[in-house]
């Protein structure tokens, strides 16, 4: 069986990111595996949700089935307006979920994960309930 690289995005307020990620920065110095899948957190349902709606979903499909050349053709496949298009994948970009490989001139979007997996709901830690990537 092989590995996946999934994407989990979910809703963590209690996580500070800066030591998670120097954590894992010093787990990988220390030349061992860090054996969790890369992670986008929002601190509530609403800017989760701000940032992954129906057109997201939608680029993300057309990047991951079309292999788009550029951002150009990206909204061309979406029926979009370029420039919207270009804002919602660079707030992708930033976030870890997309990259931008260049293409002669034009910057190439790619997904570079097999699967994204959204968890919405925020846990609350006093109710029991455990959390499943």
């Amino acid at each position: 069986m092989t590995e996946q690289n999934v994407l989990v995005v979910t809703v963590d307020d209690e996580t500070n990111p800066y030591e998670e990620g120097l954590e894992a920065i010093q787990t990988l110095k220390d030349g061992e595996y860090l054996d969790r899948p890369a992670t986008v957190r929002f601190p509530n349902e609403s800017q989760l949700t701000d940032v992954f709606n129906e057109r997201t979903y939608t680029l993300l499909r057309v990047i991951r089935d079309e292999g788009p050349d550029s951002i150009r053709e990206t909204a061309r496949l979406v029926g979009r307006d370029k420039k919207n298009v270009h804002e919602e994948l660079t707030t992708l970009e930033a976030l870890g979920v997309i990259r931008f490989e260049a293409v002669g001139r034009a910057k190439k979007p790619v997904f570079p994960y097999d699967d994204l997996v959204v968890t919405p709901l925020s846990h609350d830690p006093g109710d029991g309930a455990t959390a499943a990537p």
